[in-house]
């Protein structure tokens, strides 16, 4: 399709259908990045007339390169920006900080000095990630500092910065601090809001309050929307109510139309967060005999559900079998969550397995899996022969946590080694 799309673009331009501006070349090489890859997108940009390579051209190859989250051609694509003297806007200040808060969070505060020596204005977004990024790291302070920077510039926290802060002071055991935020996200306006609403359900469940997830759910039953059931059917399952979930399960398939498998995940993933193997076993069969779609999302659930049980085996099976499908692929995490089982257990076989369908399913490029393996041969009490050759073969460079990891690895074989000597 998007082929198609391309080579009808390229056809409007060779025979002079239309007259490219620059946005119409932002368009031809965000549809190149996302068909041919960067590298090509690049090319194809040498290609446009001097005078369109300007801000928009450049900050669709940055979004690209931030997408692909790769950080070395952000950085190559945000210099040749300030080489050619282009605007450093705040759009382009928040594509580094969503790219570094992914890996590289000590970047953040130079992409907030640059900023703030700029002269640029941060965005609601630009909150939003400082606002994440200090909660994920512990920095409750910190985020309760960005807010009040963010209030004094005159900008109120939305719904989406409101539910951030909510889930880290629940993380952090401030129950008091998020319930006072809950209480503000509902207003006066709860009636009407159902946004607020579906929100509000797995907060008040992870702080424990299920009078107060009865309360909203009450509100919620009388629209019928499908994705505030689905939210009550997480809430309840947070709580451990599996028959309340279960209950507003079916009261979802009685009054509301056109429910997909997307419905029936949410009570599946009920059954494998409490650990109810055997519900979930049947609920399964249930999702086919109902003639719901099992694509990657529910083989996820399914690998999770086995795995969880101990079950290994079966796991596997699925996770073989629905790699055979030819019209989508199963989810990385899906070969993941196999590869941490398995590495847990020490068990090097079926973790060299994993690691190589995960390879061949084209999940390259990623630091987790050699992680994970190269823990199945400590585990294991296992030389690894040759891992950091594997590595550099793969293009992958060590972090801090992966670097002990070697150091363990390498005791091992320096101790098969020596004991060749005793």
């Amino acid at each position: 399709m998007v082929e198609n799309v391309i080579q009808f673009i390229d056809w409007l331009e060779a025979n002079k259908r239309i007259e490219f501006l620059e946005h119409d070349y932002a368009s031809r090489l965000n549809l190149i990045c996302k068909l041919d890859g960067l590298q090509k997108a690049e090319n194809y940009i040498q290609k446009i007339p001097v005078s369109y390579r300007g801000e928009v051209v450049y900050r669709t190859l940055l979004v690209n390169c931030v997408d692909s989250n790769n950080s070395r051609k952000a950085e190559e694509v945000f210099n040749r920006i300030k080489d050619l003297g282009l605007p450093i806007t705040t759009f382009i200040c928040d594509q580094l900080l969503m790219l570094y808060r992914r890996a590289e969070q000590k970047k953040i505060p130079e992409v907030l000095a640059m900023m703030e020596k700029e002269n640029i204005k941060p965005s609601l977004l630009t909150y939003r990630l400082v606002i994440d990024t200090k909660g994920h790291a512990s920095d409750i302070s910190g985020m309760e500092q960005i807010i009040d920077m963010m209030k004094a510039e005159g900008l109120k926290p939305d719904l989406m910065i409101q539910c951030t802060v909510a889930k880290y002071y629940i993380s952090a055991g401030l129950n008091e601090k998020a319930e006072a935020v809950l209480k503000e996200m509902e207003g006066d306006d709860i009636q009407e809001n159902y946004v607020t609403r579906k929100s509000l359900l797995p907060l008040y469940a992870a702080l424990g309050k299920a009078d107060d997830v009865g309360r909203i759910w009450e509100i919620c039953k009388s629209s019928r929307r499908r994705d505030e059931y689905v939210a009550a059917i997480e809430a309840w399952g947070k709580l451990g109510n599996i028959e309340k979930a279960e209950e507003v399960f079916e009261d979802m398939i009685k009054v509301c139309t056109n429910v997909s498998a997307k419905q029936y995940i949410a009570l599946l993933k009920v059954y494998v967060n409490n650990k109810l193997l055997s519900k979930g076993k049947d609920f399964a069969k249930r999702m086919t005999d109902d003639g719901c779609h099992i694509g990657p999302v529910t083989w996820d659930v399914l690998i999770n559900l086995y795995a969880e049980a101990g079950e290994l085996e079966k796991a596997g099976l699925i996770l073989q079998q629905a790699s055979q499908r030819t019209e989508n692929k199963p989810y990385y995490s899906s070969y993941l969550t196999l590869l941490d089982k398995y590495s847990k257990k020490g068990d090097v076989q079926n973790a060299e397995k994993i690691f190589l369908h995960l390879k061949q399913a084209g999940y390259v490029g990623k630091l987790k899996p050699y992680q994970y393996l190269l823990q199945a041969y400590i585990n294991a009490k296992t030389p690894a022969y040759g891992f950091r050759d594997r590595m550099k073969a793969g293009n992958m460079h060590p972090n801090k946590d992966m670097a002990a990891q070697l150091v363990a690895a390498d005791a091992l074989i320096k101790s098969q080694t020596s004991s060749l000597f005793d």
